[in-house]
């Protein structure tokens, strides 16, 4: 798989939303907008009403990531707006095949996201219902937190367990992605970067894109 960037806005400047997407317009694969309610996570960002104000904003296709407690609820919803990928939590969902399958229905690419201590063994019988497998190297909820290393066995085993199926999964990676870490995430096998403070806390969150990229496809291993 091509390796491909997603700067996280959770880190940007929420005043300027339209203009801190633009900044990274033309160098970004996605724009990946961190969901949270409060109650699966103890931090509160935004919501579906953002999000399509965003999809008017850029052309950057958006990447939801949704940290709430009723993702079957709410998953649908964000991409019949137009997000072209949305991720639920594997420990939130209730109705997981059922909310993937209404989210891959309404016209997004469907995503599953397991937290640091979540074993990914235990899902390899949805890896057919998913296009993306998400595998968060900090606990969900604030950006800016320390790169847990010890989640980097748990990535490589994600991409034996892909592999192993044949299919097209991408396996994305969020929390700490920087350009210390990058390289050891690529080499475990994610090909999809999210990147907060790498990308909203450089003077030039475009170059920094370009150089993760780089960093990320040098260390990818041969097909």
């Amino acid at each position: 798989m091509a390796v491909q960037i997603s700067p996280s806005i959770l880190s940007a400047d929420f005043a300027r939303l339209a203009d801190e997407a633009a900044r990274v317009e033309d160098v970004a694969d996605w724009l990946h907008v961190d969901v949270m309610d409060y109650q699966f996570v103890p931090n509160l960002t935004l919501g579906l009403p953002v999000v399509e104000s965003l999809l008017k904003a850029t052309s950057t296709p958006i990447d939801c990531h949704l940290m709430i407690q009723d993702p079957d609820r709410w998953a649908p919803d964000y991409a019949e707006a137009g997000a072209a990928s949305v991720t639920i939590h594997a420990e939130a969902a209730k109705a997981a095949v059922r909310t993937l399958r209404a989210i891959r229905a309404a016209g997004a690419r469907a995503g599953l996201a397991l937290n640091p201590a979540t074993a990914v063994e235990g899902y390899e019988d949805l890896l057919p219902e998913i296009d993306m497998m998400l595998v968060m190297t900090v606990e969900p909820g604030f950006g800016g937190q320390r790169f847990l290393d010890i989640v980097l066995p748990k990535l490589a085993r994600a991409r034996a367990l892909i592999d192993k199926h044949g299919g097209e999964v991408w396996l994305q990676v969020d929390g700490g992605v920087s350009a210390e870490t990058i390289e050891r995430c690529a080499e475990a096998g994610a090909d999809v970067f999210v990147a907060g403070n790498a990308v909203y806390g450089a003077d030039d969150p475009a170059r920094a894109v370009a150089e993760l990229r780089s960093l990320a496809e040098r260390a990818t291993p041969p097909a």
